[in-house]
């Protein structure tokens, strides 16, 4: 049995979450509102204040997508409730990053500073010039905004300089040495 999803998914108050008869769910909450296509041969029931997702049979594909599905509505509930957020570090001499607008404007060594685009779902703050919040209510797109401005200038081994996630650790080579 999938562990993750047998479990309920509890409704906060303040929480309203519709399934239609396509299982396509809509979670709307303080901070905004989220609405995704889920199988639909998943079974999804909704009992006073908890969701209970539950799949028609035990064969391998639908093992595989009941604990996706109750992920996938459970990180829609928790991100109209109290949001997502990454944190990346720039590392390195010269490296830094500002915010002009709706651009994020990074200086990484390249011979030109590199400009990105600030979704609209997504917040960016730059509290010092070596760090950069994201924040936005959908997990998986503040995830691949996140990976895209990493993906710019991915930490290296040698001295580690790059972009990298708070918290990250980048395992570090010896230079070479001498005779």
């Amino acid at each position: 049995m999938s562990r993750i999803g047998m479990m309920p998914i509890e409704i906060p108050t303040g929480v309203e979450v519709t399934v239609d008869d396509k299982n396509f769910v809509s979670v709307k909450g303080p901070l905004g509102k989220l609405g995704q296509q889920i199988v639909k041969e998943m079974n999804i029931r909704q009992e006073n204040n908890t969701l209970i997702v539950s799949r028609p049979t035990n064969n391998k594909r639908h093992k595989s997508l009941h604990g996706l599905s109750r992920t996938l509505i459970a990180n829609m509930v928790n991100g109209v409730v109290k949001g997502y957020e990454k944190r990346l570090e720039i590392v390195g001499v010269g490296y830094r990053a500002k915010k002009e607008g709706k651009k994020l404007i990074l200086s990484l060594g390249y011979s030109h500073p590199v400009e990105i685009q600030e979704p609209d779902e997504i917040t960016v703050e730059v509290p010092k010039q070596t760090s950069i919040i994201i924040k936005g209510i959908d997990k998986q797109r503040v995830g691949n905004y996140a990976a895209k401005i990493r993906e710019k200038r991915k930490p290296e081994p040698y001295k580690g300089k790059g972009v990298r996630y708070e918290g990250e650790v980048v395992r570090r080579k010896e230079g070479k040495t001498g005779k």
